[in-house]
This record gives structure tokens, sequence and C-alpha cells, in this order.
């Protein structure tokens, strides 16, 4: 049952820290300066 309950805790928290990068990430690009070449395509 200890197993369980700790695979269901790492589980959760592996969500949390994925909507959190993602979240991050999403500010990052919100921020960055966009350069879009002549046929639409981002450049880094």
């Amino acid at each position: 049952m200890m197993i369980f309950m700790l695979a269901a805790a790492m589980t959760v928290a592996m969500l949390i820290a994925t909507v959190f990068g993602m979240h991050q990430e999403a500010q990052r690009l919100k921020y960055e300066p966009r350069r879009i070449d002549r046929f639409g395509h981002r450049r880094f």
C-alpha cells in the first residue's frame, strides 16, 4: 500500500512540475522578440 501512495505522490509531483515548466516556457516565449523570416518560420 505504501508503494502505491508513493507512486501517486510522485505522479502528482511530476504533473505539477510539468505544468510549471510549460508555464515558464510560455512566459519566456511571450516576452522574447520574435524573428520571423519571409516564409513565416520562426528563427531562434
